[in-house]
């Protein structure tokens, strides 16, 4: 398996908001590191992160994605908190997913926001948008300036510990803007996020390609671009070693027309 290691740690404050880059100004080629080379750069400055948000670029065949740390470990954790005391997850059928025509309870918590009216259908359930929380809204918001990118809706997955998990899929649901990317904040224990390409997937797959994983920090932003979820697939698969809670949100931009 292809690896991504971004275990490198930003050791300084992000400056005022205004001052976070778009990915667009910044795309540095995500190197390929071996363990080893990660746990040695751990202990060194590097003069790649003397920008504010320093994009990371990582690339394979139709996949395209940015990753960077937008968040410092403090500002990070506190946002943690405020999401804790402000989100309201999913009960009943709508904590619930549809596979094959049956329903099954969701490996983690989950809960729907976004402007007034917007509507998500996501494994045969629809979910209508809270409206925005303070916290959220500030998140999205840093998302914005860091990006140029405009988001209307965020899904919020909040995992107790590594036993709770994310199966395979892409993220096709037919309210989803083509052209727009998908925003994906990480908050708590890091986790490993696995791509794995739709030709390559099953018993039946009929190419060979290599998936690609990456661990998914505390504080980062990963940005999927399309058309990544044209061709691959990605999972958070579960992590029995990992005792801490996660919270992920991803941003994305719904048509209008899944407005009630």
């Amino acid at each position: 398996m292809e690896k991504f290691a971004i275990g490198r740690q930003i050791r300084r404050s992000f400056p005022d908001e205004a001052q976070r880059q778009s990915p667009k100004k910044i795309k540095n080629k995500l190197e390929l590191y071996s363990d080893e080379d990660v746990k040695d750069d751990d202990e060194d400055d590097n003069d790649e992160f003397s920008h504010p948000v320093p994009w990371r670029k990582m690339e394979a065949e139709g996949l395209d994605c940015d990753y960077a740390l937008l968040f410092s470990k403090e500002e990070a954790s506190h946002l943690f908190k405020q999401l804790e005391e402000e989100v309201s997850y999913s009960t009943g059928e709508e904590s619930m997913v549809q596979i094959f025509g049956k329903m099954y309870n969701i490996p983690r918590k989950q809960a729907t926001y976004g402007d007034a009216g917007l509507t998500y259908t996501y494994s045969g359930v629809k979910r209508l948008a809270c409206p925005w929380t303070p916290t959220l809204e500030y998140i999205r918001d840093a998302v914005t300036k860091t990006t140029g990118q405009t988001f209307n809706f965020v899904l919020v997955n909040r995992y107790k510990d590594g036993q709770d998990h994310m199966g395979e899929h892409r993220d096709d649901e037919k309210e989803l803007d083509p052209p727009g990317p998908i925003a994906s904040v990480s908050l708590g224990a890091a986790r490993d996020f696995i791509f794995r390409h739709r030709d390559a997937r099953g018993k039946q797959s009929c190419r060979q390609i290599d998936p690609v994983k990456l661990e998914l920090a505390h504080g980062s932003l990963l940005l999927m671009n399309p058309p990544t979820n044209t061709f691959w697939y990605h999972s958070l698969p579960v992590r029995k070693k990992v005792l801490l809670p996660r919270i992920n949100l991803t941003f994305r931009r719904l048509l209008l027309g899944s407005k009630k």
